[in-house]
């Protein structure tokens, strides 16, 4: 079975290291920072041996370099990972199925926040890191992708069992929250959500893993056609998204 370790690092992210105890191989999902990553492995005694990156951005991919020359790790992401550094070692998109030790993950292609962006599945253990694909009650901005890429890369996503649990990238929770209130008021299920949230961040405590059965009843980007009838579902998650991108609150 799958192990996680989850660790706040930067001013908003998360580092996942994944580890196969079987074989000891462990992969840390995206570099953003490190030094804690390498700080994080040594306390739990594992010993990196992956990096598996889900885009280029730098507060993602930034400290392969540092990971890879301490440890040797072997870089797999999508291939826009070189506009900030050395090529992956295995160039990775949809359909391509990966291993850490023993276990499989499979690649989805959720492109959108980033052209190249990838999702990382472990159907096994009911699991998917989707870095800034989805957020808990979010998404990723558009910065490279169209508003029909998005939907459609969220689509995949939502064709996970209901009670996958989905690991993001940022602690945006609460932020999210209260832009989904915004536009989305009558909805009681999101409304006890924000006040859960809002519980655990007092606490200091993430928001993170989420489910994406949760999602699907509470973020106002998957449930953009809900809010807005009447038009093309990719058209209603723009609008959504256009909203979000001027959200002053």
């Amino acid at each position: 079975m799958l192990q996680i370790h989850q660790f706040p690092c930067l001013s908003d992210n998360y580092g996942f290291l994944i580890h196969d105890p079987a074989t000891g191989a462990t992969a840390t999902i995206d570099t953003p920072d490190a030094e804690e990553i390498m700080r994080q492995a040594d306390a739990k005694g594992w010993r990196i041996t992956d990096i598996w990156n889900t885009h280029w951005h730098p507060d993602h991919a930034g400290g392969n370099a540092a990971i890879k020359g301490k440890t040797g790790a072997i870089v797999t992401g999508p291939a826009e990972v070189e506009r900030i550094g050395t090529a992956p070692d295995r160039v990775v998109d949809e359909g391509d199925r990966v291993r850490l030790g023993e276990i499989e993950a499979r690649v989805l292609n959720v492109g959108g926040h980033t052209l190249g962006h990838i999702a990382f599945v472990f159907d096994a253990d009911n699991v998917a890191f989707v870095g800034d694909a989805l957020f808990a009650l979010g998404c990723g901005r558009l910065f490279e992708g169209t508003p029909q890429q998005m939907w459609t890369s969220l689509q995949k996503l939502t064709a996970l069992p209901d009670d996958a649990t989905l690991y993001c990238a940022h602690e945006y929770t609460q932020s999210n929250a209260r832009f989904a209130l915004s536009v989305d008021p009558e909805n009681i299920a999101l409304k006890t959500r924000a006040a859960d949230i809002d519980r655990l961040r007092a606490a200091g405590k993430p928001t993170v893993p989420m489910t994406l059965r949760m999602e699907k009843e509470t973020n106002p980007f998957l449930r953009a056609p809900a809010l807005l009838p009447g038009m093309a579902d990719w058209e209603a998650f723009a609008d959504i998204r256009k909203q979000k991108d001027n959200f002053k609150g």
